[in-house]
């Protein structure tokens, strides 16, 4: 099981290591790729065309601004697409957000909260864990410490 992360810029890894220590968590083996959807187009189209045979099962893709990486990728690949919108000094990661939401019927990215790469990380476990069943039960074992961290808190905050 191979996971796929870019980034737009070195910049957005402070962000992207987040996921990258999710996907580790859960044994998800993963490559982390800079490449730009503005600055190099071809790199963004040969690796979002060539992921498949390469053995990547689903690419997490980070932008800022106009972020327009994760759509570059799902135009040129039938692989599930996450996209992390990245905070910028802009408009606060907004920009991004409208950006990764609006993509044209066809081209399809799931997209998560600014700067949400945990959430990015933890779909992209999920949707291996269609074809790998460990994942699917290490993800319930997740949710029920979740669960079971809360109330502990919850007990401790009710002493």
């Amino acid at each position: 099981m191979k996971a796929a992360i870019v980034m737009g810029s070195q910049s957005d890894y402070p962000t992207v290591e987040k996921a990258e220590a999710v996907l580790k968590e859960f044994g998800v083996e993963y490559e982390t790729r800079i490449i730009s959807a503005h600055r190099t187009p071809k790199i963004a189209e040969d690796f979002a065309s060539n992921a498949e045979e390469d053995g990547i099962e689903v690419i997490i893709a980070a932008a800022g601004k106009a972020a327009h990486l994760a759509g570059v990728i799902a135009a040129f690949t039938a692989l599930p697409v996450i996209g992390i919108p990245i905070k910028s000094s802009t408009m606060d990661g907004l920009d991004s957000l409208l950006s990764m939401v609006q993509m044209p019927k066809g081209v399809p990215v799931a997209t998560v909260a600014i700067d949400g790469a945990e959430n990015a990380a933890l779909l992209a476990v999920q949707i291996l864990s269609v074809r790998y069943p460990e994942l699917r039960k290490a993800m319930k074992a997740y949710k029920l410490k979740m669960e079971q961290d809360v109330i502990a808190l919850d007990q401790a905050f009710n002493k």
